[in-house]
């Protein structure tokens, strides 16, 4: 398959310089200065796709043939090819592969053909693609993932899509617009990126179901400042499928209200280890459902303790509950309990129903468990051995008071007779000491050396004895 394949592009390649097809006429046309190829192929006789085009191809237009299908890179030499008609030919499938290497194609017409699905990620191969024709064909339904395919396109006919056997009574035909839809049309003022585009829009001659998707789609394109054109505003609608249609703006519709989404908290910060909820109401018409889905998690703090590729994200969280109180109204919460640092990140909170889907940001994040400290003790500092120090200045440290002493002078404390600590302290007023405390022994250097000042610092520590007694009578 792939030898013939490669055949074909081979072959195109070769032939498709300069010749024309046969039953094709190629004609050159002018923009500005530059002369650009034509090819228009209309004959009955041609059953399939040219392989012969020339290459500098830049409009193509296969019409009224009988060609039924598009098989895969039929059109991988064109890469000049800037429109591409195929209408009113007989075409029932198109491969999902068909448009590779058209990177500069602007418009896509298959009119009047006889589709009833259209491969949508196709269009991935067509990033300039603006204007897509499916007028006249077959379709009954339009996926909600074609949304991710349409963002680039301002110009969608999908009008008069309908078709019913003549013997059997099948019917195929377009009733439902998905609701993604609807935000891609008419974004929130919250959700656009940049500039809305301003898109046309080819819904008649459609048997659409009176829903609220059609509904907000011709109120919404009709009000002030709409970025939604339609072909044609005369929409017809019917209460269920075999019924008889009527004019949409005479369906009693009016109820049909977006969804509105409030969270309890936009941020909530909780320690590690802790519960949290999580709270959003939502209100609209119908009553919206509301989903959870967590879409990152934080980068700023405490990365170390997150291993790395420990969740897929975004991903949908399903230990959640949600009551609906009246119509129309919604709330939901989600539990989290024991919090650890890969709970921390942002959650949303998306209701959705028939008229569109809203949602709200909730940012949690986890903080760890912080330790109380004890404030230290304030103590002089011992001073240095200088070589300029009086005879009588002796080095050391206080001893540590009595507690009935303590109450009587909080900052003062009698000398010590210990051959240790020789130097007044200053006591802390807030937590008294035990004397029962051990203290470290002093090295034997430390030892020697105030053995040697003892007898110096007699005479002062009995000075400071006096004094003390006379202060405490």
């Amino acid at each position: 398959m792939y030898l013939l394949l490669l055949a074909h592009i081979l072959q195109s390649s070769l032939l498709g310089v300069h010749s024309c097809p046969a039953f094709c006429a190629c004609t050159y046309g002018s923009s500005g200065t530059a002369q650009l190829r034509l090819v228009q192929c209309s004959d009955p006789g041609i059953v399939s796709i040219p392989i012969n085009v020339p290459a500098d191809t830049v409009k193509l237009r296969l019409e009224k043939t009988l060609i039924s299908r598009v098989p895969r890179a039929a059109f991988y030499n064109l890469s000049e090819l800037q429109f591409l008609w195929l209408v009113y030919n007989s075409i029932t499938s198109i491969h999902p592969s068909s448009f590779v290497n058209l990177k500069a194609l602007r418009e896509l017409r298959l009119d009047g053909n006889l589709l009833s699905s259209f491969p949508w990620e196709g269009l991935r191969d067509m990033p300039q693609l603006q204007t897509l024709g499916l007028h006249n064909n077959r379709l009954s339904s339009l996926p909600a993932h074609a949304v991710l395919f349409l963002p680039n396109i301002t110009y969608l006919d999908l009008s008069s899509n309908r078709w019913v056997h003549r013997l059997h009574g099948a019917s195929l035909m377009l009733t439902i617009l998905p609701a993604e839809l609807l935000d891609l049309w008419f974004p929130l003022p919250g959700q656009q990126e940049g500039q809305v585009k301003r898109r046309i829009l080819g819904l008649h001659d459609n048997p659409w179901l009176c829903d609220c998707q059609i509904s907000m789609v011709m109120s919404l394109s009709m009000s002030l400042g709409s970025p939604v054109v339609l072909m044609d505003q005369f929409l017809m609608c019917s209460r269920s499928l075999g019924q008889s249609a009527m004019l949409l703006t005479q369906a009693d519709l009016s109820r049909c209200m977006r969804p509105s989404v409030q969270p309890s908290a936009t941020k909530v910060i909780s320690p590690l280890g802790s519960n949290v909820i999580l709270r959003c109401d939502a209100s609209g018409y119908p009553t919206p459902t509301l989903t959870w889905i967590k879409t990152s998690s934080y980068a700023d703090c405490c990365q170390q303790q997150i291993p790395e590729n420990s969740e897929q994200l975004p991903r949908n969280l399903e230990s959640f509950m949600q009551e609906s109180p009246r119509v129309g109204v919604r709330w939901s919460i989600i539990s989290l309990n024991g919090l650890s640092y890969k709970d921390a990140g942002e959650y949303r909170c998306q209701a959705r129903n028939m008229a569109g889907i809203s949602e709200a940001l909730i940012k949690l994040k986890v903080v760890g468990n912080t330790r109380l400290r004890l404030p230290r003790k304030k103590s002089q500092k011992t001073p240095s051995k200088s070589k300029n120090r009086k005879p009588n200045q002796n080095p050391g440290t206080a001893n540590t008071p009595s507690v009935k002493g303590n109450q009587i002078l909080q900052n003062i404390s009698p000398p010590s007779t210990n051959n240790i600590q020789t130097v007044p302290n200053i006591v802390s007023k807030v937590l008294p000491v035990d004397k029962n405390i051990k203290r470290p022994k002093l090295n034997s250097a430390k030892k020697k050396s105030q053995k040697s000042t003892k007898s110096t610092s007699e005479s002062s520590n009995n000075s400071t004895t006096a004094l003390l007694s006379a202060t405490l009578l």
